[in-house]
């Protein structure tokens, strides 16, 4: 499963790896977390088409569980490649696992969930996983509130006049 979305995406969106719906349609965040993540962009504006959305790895790994720091490494450069022909203004780490991957290892999601910070070319983010609320629905006013950062600067960054 490799992700979907513009070409020309100002955001592109990061999880871990597919689940079991996603696997089984080819499509990222089409299940239960998908469809949480899909109202919870439109509750700021954002369309689900008008995003790129990705996994760090491209298949499920067993049993559902993270995926190791090999399996990372060996999708890696096909995230780095989409990352390129895309070219986003924001990079938005779904999760824990995404965020400590692509942000920096020591990454702390309750306590650094919505700052976007420079990381080489991108400025990157990280909220919480879609999976997680789902699980903690308590904390989807916090999600909410780094999801407005989000729309935030996406609207500071697009050139005078765009939408």
């Amino acid at each position: 499963m490799f992700g979907e979305g513009r070409r020309d995406a100002e955001a592109m969106l990061v999880g871990e790896g597919p689940g079991e719906t996603e696997d089984n349609t080819g499509r990222p965040f089409v299940g239960r977390a998908g469809k949480l993540l899909d109202s919870m962009l439109a509750s700021v504006g954002i369309e689900r088409g008008e995003v790129y959305i990705t996994n760090i790895v491209k298949c499920r790994p067993p049993r559902n569980r993270d995926p190791d720091f090999f399996e990372q490494n060996n999708c890696l450069p096909w995230l780095r490649e989409q990352t390129r022909l895309i070219s986003p203004k924001i990079i938005v780490c779904l999760g824990r696992v995404a965020a400590m991957r692509l942000i920096r290892s020591d990454f702390h999601i309750s306590a650094e969930h919505g700052r976007i910070e420079r990381k080489g070319a991108f400025n990157m983010m990280a909220i919480y996983h879609p999976s997680y609320l789902l699980r903690s629905p308590q904390m989807r006013p916090e999600t909410f509130a780094d999801l407005k950062v989000l729309e935030r600067f996406l609207n500071e960054n697009r050139p005078a006049g765009a939408g």
